[in-house]
């Protein structure tokens, strides 16, 4: 498997998904490339967090 050139779909900068990379997806079982950057999955996976810890479904005060 050669390394891909992709497309980010939120910034839309090109970043490299290596040989090493497709290799651990495809030992996952992911059936899709990433469409995200490095940077932009790091920003997502950081908006979560905060989003969860703002006290989401389980976190009722009455």
């Amino acid at each position: 498997m050669p390394d891909k050139t992709l497309t980010c779909k939120d910034c839309g900068v090109q970043f490299v998904f290596t040989e090493g990379e497709q290799a651990f997806y495809q030992e996952k079982g992911f059936t899709n490339e990433p469409t995200r950057c490095p940077d932009c999955r790091r920003a997502r996976k950081q908006a979560r967090r905060d989003n969860d810890n703002r006290g989401g479904y389980g976190d009722r005060r009455w």
